[in-house]
């Protein structure tokens, strides 16, 4: 079995390099949420997760083809992404496990919308499948925002950065000189008017 990626007409890419390269981008982690034909919960952590857009609200995550939970999702049609905290490591490892019942020893309740929600996430999204789109080895999931919901602490996030935990530090931040170009954006009523 070779360790390279390539299609045709493309160059080959080594799949190590890939990983490694592509870690030196750090992601936030969330864990996605459901509940089966049964009834019960089901989630995974996940990474592959952005904001695609404001208006119509749009969100994306990215589920491996073969998942069990992104089997589940697609057959329920909604989903919730649950933004983890600095704090939820060992929820974050539960769910990235092949533990049968990922829910077990986790607090969560179900929203209004039916879906579970964690207990002490900073952030939930809750969605109803929008539209999927074939990503090679995953899907890339577009879900319609529903409701939103954040945490009154004020936690950091949990990420993920080389294949470890990482944080950040508050002190060292600094704001994003596009963030009032933003919140112009999000007074205006119309995208006319932002162009």
């Amino acid at each position: 079995m070779t360790d390279e990626i390539t299609t045709d007409d493309q160059p080959a890419i080594d799949a190590r390099q890939f990983r490694n390269v592509l870690g030196q981008f750090c992601t936030g982690i969330t864990v996605i949420t459901t509940f089966d034909g049964d009834g019960a919960p089901i989630g995974f952590a996940c990474q592959s997760f952005a904001a695609l857009s404001l208006d119509p609200p749009l969100v994306l995550f990215c589920p491996t083809k073969a998942s069990k939970s992104w089997a589940a999702i697609e057959a329920n049609g909604k989903f919730c992404v649950n933004i983890l905290a600095e704090e939820q490591q060992p929820v974050c490892a539960r769910f990235g496990s092949r533990e049968p019942d990922k829910f077990a020893g986790v607090p969560w309740r179900t929203s209004d919308l039916e879906l579970p929600l964690l207990d002490d996430a900073l952030a939930t999204i809750e969605c109803t499948v929008d539209q999927v789109i074939d990503g090679g080895d995953h899907y890339i999931v577009i879900g319609r925002v529903q409701a939103l919901s954040e945490s009154t602490d004020s936690g950091r996030p949990l990420l993920f950065y080389r294949g470890q935990y990482t944080a950040i530090e508050p002190e060292k931040t600094v704001p994003a000189p596009w963030r009032a170009d933003l919140e112009h954006f999000l007074t205006n009523t119309t995208l006319d008017t932002w162009l």
